[in-house]
């Protein structure tokens, strides 16, 4: 089945917004053994209808993102009902759970949301609970050669929920017997980078017949996908675990995050966390896990030398001596914290984020890491991540998470510095 996505908004092409829906449906389509052939995005009004004719004759079914709100602009529903010839309706049941929602939130209801309650003859209803704007789901019609059209609200919070419940099952009920979908694996690897792990794995892997390699690197992590048959697939995942077996954060596509609250939750432990250069960004990425409060105490944002000295017991001298970013400073964050939370761990940073305040001897993207434990005493190393700031900082909160996943696996911990080589 060929499928393609349009997605409508201005403010997706200017930029205020960042268009998701295409990352959300590959990997949900894939799922059920489908890919998107091609994604379009185009502005409000009128040149949907363009997009739309050129698309009809080379896909199957279509997704449209947008267009079905209360507003002039948005026009989506009313251009499909004109190409397909349908006439528009006024949906008296949509019309009245419109009405009840706005009763229930203490808003009065403006006249033009009325539009959102009028569907194309023929068209099938996608409820949405989550907002006023239904979905629509217009089957193929062979005599005007139109594909299935699935017409869905913009707002993640609105379509993901209806895609997953209403979207997905229809597709696999028009599947039939063709909806088998590949085995697959995906291995989150921390510490290797994505040419690294290529030039290790691919003369092995390339070999095996009926397997297909991809790779997705981000910020210190690489994603690896194995697809193909399930012989293949399982056949290339023992070579990479045993190629790396402690690089592998997670045989699936779980964040850091929620990798290391499950670790800490299994072991009935506990972490606390000293951050100057990350301003609690560590401590952010624990508590986005739902749990998180059973293994994650306290956390302690200590961005000006007063504060790493008043919160953490950091001994002045050190200061004056090293510098607030020196290994003899993150220790002493990672031992105060790790004494005054009480927790089995603690995790300390203190670097330089940028872009200025950095030296010759300590330039910008510098930053030392500490990971306390109450058995296992406190590893410290500098690592060198030149880049932007918020670059800088996701780095650092991952280098930072990963040696506490290390830990709690009983891997060793890297005694190299760890750098990423600075933009020319």
């Amino acid at each position: 089945m060929r499928i393609e996505v349009v997605n409508t908004g201005t403010e997706l092409l200017l930029g205020k917004v960042v268009n998701t829906h295409a990352a959300y449906f590959g990997n949900e389509l894939f799922k059920i053994g489908l890919r998107v052939q091609r994604q379009t995005t185009i502005p409000d009004g009128a040149e949907i209808r363009t997009v739309l004719a050129e698309a009809f004759p080379r896909c199957d079914a279509m997704l449209v993102t947008g267009g079905l709100g209360p507003t002039s602009d948005d026009i989506t529903r009313e251009v499909v009902a004109e190409m397909l010839g349908r006439e528009l309706r006024l949906d008296e049941g949509i019309l009245a759970t419109i009405r009840e929602m706005f009763r229930l939130r203490g808003l009065r209801q403006n006249p033009s949301n009325d539009r959102q309650a009028m569907v194309p003859e023929g068209a099938v209803v996608l409820d949405n609970p989550h907002g006023t704007a239904p979905g629509l789901h217009l089957p193929a019609d062979p005599a005007l050669g139109s594909p299935h059209l699935f017409l869905l609200p913009g707002p993640p919070r609105e379509l993901k929920p209806m895609f997953a419940e209403l979207v997905l099952p229809a597709l696999v009920q028009l599947l039939g017997e063709d909806a088998t979908p590949p085995a697959w694996r995906n291995f989150r690897i921390y510490g290797v980078g994505e040419s690294s792990l290529a030039s290790s794995l691919e003369p092995v892997l390339g070999g095996i017949e009926g397997l297909e390699l991809g790779y997705c690197a981000r910020l210190g992590e690489v994603d690896l996908r194995l697809i193909g048959e399930p012989g293949p697939v399982d056949a290339a995942a023992k070579i990479v675990r045993r190629k790396f077996s402690e690089e592998i954060v997670a045989e699936s596509e779980a964040p850091i995050g929620e990798v290391v609250v499950g670790l800490l939750a299994a072991a009935g432990e506990t972490v606390a966390t000293a951050e100057s250069c990350t301003g609690g960004l560590v401590a952010s990425t624990l508590t986005d896990v739902p749990g998180s409060s059973a293994v994650f105490p306290r956390g302690y944002v200590v961005y000006s030398n007063g504060a790493k000295s008043e919160l953490l017991g950091v001994p002045p001298d050190l200061f004056e001596e090293f510098g607030a970013v020196s290994e003899p400073v993150a220790r002493a964050m990672a031992m105060g914290c790790l004494a005054r939370s009480g927790a089995d761990h603690a995790i300390a940073v203190t670097g330089i984020a940028g872009p200025d305040g950095g030296t010759d001897e300590k330039p910008v993207g510098t930053v030392y890491v500490a990971l306390a434990s109450r058995r296992e005493g406190v590893h410290c190393r500098r690592h060198f991540f030149p880049s932007d700031r918020l670059s800088f900082k996701q780095r650092v909160v991952r280098l930072a998470l990963d040696l506490l996943r290390r830990r709690l696996r009983g891997f060793p911990l890297p005694e190299k510095e760890r750098k990423m080589r600075k933009p020319v």
